[in-house]
């Protein structure tokens, strides 16, 4: 029998894609008949392994521009106000702008810009913390993305990469599940965005404090130079610049306490053990940097996951991040990003593990590139501006676009589901966290159909690339 808060739960998920929004001038994305989200709970039956990859700095659009099916139009709204710093120039003076109509779908006085095409090598680094931030989603018009990048020319953040840099992306998405309403759980950069993804949260005092930014020195973590102050926000959205705990943080719980409790094996696959920065955010967690976790769970450098699918060495529970190089970062110039997941997803793919795997690839960030979706406000904290999110198994939908509303405490949730822990197993909502509040990433699978083969997803630079890349020294962001 279907429970009456399932029942209750499918309508409003119906009902939320139904409202979904793309300030009017592009699709909705909402397909005629959506298939039948699975039961919570089903997961647990069919997958034991989940990898987490976790990817820099991209918005949605800025890899799925026109995607079909999904709210991704190729133009977006541009406002002609000038920004807090004053840098912005005149939006009218570009040609790739036109002044609007009626039924433009933009507020006000905007212009309406076509998205233009770049690559890896000539995307500009724009600004991704959490000032930019509110100035992109000016309050969630979505159109103060006119006021960056102007140093490289007009309109910078209004850009997609072009399609054959990032076909292992596309080819995932063409042929698993790509969900375009995924929403970080704050608003701004990498650092907060690592932290909400193992622990769904990042309040360092309740209710009034929630961490912001970055700390005052590198590796922004337990092993930072004494005297190492961290940014917080109030729920007046004031930022509080080095104000705050040194960042080794006991003030919230992470996955990491629930997994061990539940004896889960989990792992995180960084660039290096000690000092790797935002990219281990575990060595930010006191309970992991200084107990028994830290010397069997931390591992690098992050190609060793690669060996560890073909070897039979996974942990059930998998996190990797990337090197640099390897990134998506923009400004970086190399173009290996896509090739290094694909070379991740094809190492799960070819091994024992296929069977039982759940891989989700997720952006760290929006980094600062336009995107038109506005993200729904669940606390002061965000939801944050909208990121590309792949989702890849034998049970994954064929070809499919999930419209459910989702956030990185989505992931923690599918992650409890899956070994039968409770939803909210991390914290309750009262206390800031996310994964109860969260929907599960269940809609992305169909446990009733066959599970599929895997199919290698072809890519630019082979997994030998990976395999002998020598270790990366080198901080893959600082903002």
């Amino acid at each position: 029998m279907v429970s009456k808060s399932l029942v209750v739960l499918t309508i409003s998920g119906i009902i939320l894609c139904v409202g979904c929004s793309s300030n009017g001038n592009g699709s909705t994305g909402v397909a005629a008949a959506l298939p039948p989200v699975q039961p919570a709970g089903m997961a647990k039956n069919y997958i034991s392994h989940v990898i987490v990859i976790i990817q820099e700095n991209r918005s949605f659009e800025n890899f799925f521009a026109g995607w079909p099916g999904a709210n991704a139009p190729m133009t977006g709204c541009a406002s002609p106000a000038p920004p807090p710093s004053g840098s912005v120039r005149s939006i009218a003076a570009t040609s790739s702008v036109q002044k609007l109509g009626s039924g433009s779908g933009c507020p006000g006085h905007d212009s309406l810009v076509t998205l233009h095409q770049v690559t890896f090598q000539n995307n500009a680094d724009l600004a991704h913390d959490w000032g930019s931030s509110m100035v992109d989603w000016n309050k969630g018009q979505m159109d103060g993305f006119s006021a960056y990048g102007t140093k490289h020319g007009p309109n910078q953040a209004y850009a997609y990469v072009e399609h054959s840099q990032i076909e292992p992306y596309r080819t995932m998405a063409q042929q698993y599940v790509l969900a375009d309403e995924m929403f970080p759980t704050e608003f701004g950069g990498s650092f907060t965005g690592h932290l909400t993804l193992v622990a769904g949260t990042d309040d360092i005092k309740l209710p009034t404090e929630a961490e912001v930014n970055f700390a005052s020195h590198t590796p922004d973590d337990c092993d930072s130079p004494p005297g190492t102050k961290t940014s917080y926000l109030t729920p007046n959205r004031e930022v509080h610049f080095f104000d705050g705990p040194f960042p080794c943080f006991d003030q919230f719980n992470t996955a990491a306490q629930v997994l061990d409790d539940a004896k889960v094996s989990w792992k995180i696959y960084a660039t290096k053990v000690l000092d790797a920065g935002f990219w281990e955010p575990f060595e930010a967690i006191k309970y992991v940097r200084y107990g028994p976790d830290w010397s069997k769970n931390i591992v690098a450098p992050q190609t060793q996951v690669l060996n560890d699918a073909a070897k039979g060495h996974l942990a059930a529970v998998s996190w990797v991040t990337p090197s640099k190089e390897d990134s998506d970062h923009p400004a970086y110039r190399g173009d290996k990003g896509p090739s290094w997941v694909a070379s991740i997803v094809n190492a799960v793919g070819e091994s024992s593990y296929w069977p039982s795997s759940a891989i989700i690839v997720v952006w760290d960030d929006w980094g600062g590139f336009y995107d038109n979706a506005p993200p729904p406000q669940l606390d002061y904290r965000g939801l944050g501006i909208r990121v590309p999110c792949l989702i890849i198994s034998p049970y994954a939908k064929h070809s499919y676009v999930s419209h459910v509303q989702y956030e990185y405490g989505s992931i923690l949730r599918f992650i409890e589901e899956v070994y039968g822990l409770l939803p909210g197993s991390i914290g309750s909502r009262s206390l800031g966290y996310t994964d109860k509040r969260a929907r599960s990433l269940n809609d992305a699978f169909d446990f009733h159909q066959k599970p599929r083969a895997f199919s290698p997803i072809h890519s630019k630079y082979p997994l030998s690339v990976f395999l002998h890349e020598p270790p990366s020294n080198e901080p893959v962001d600082t903002e």
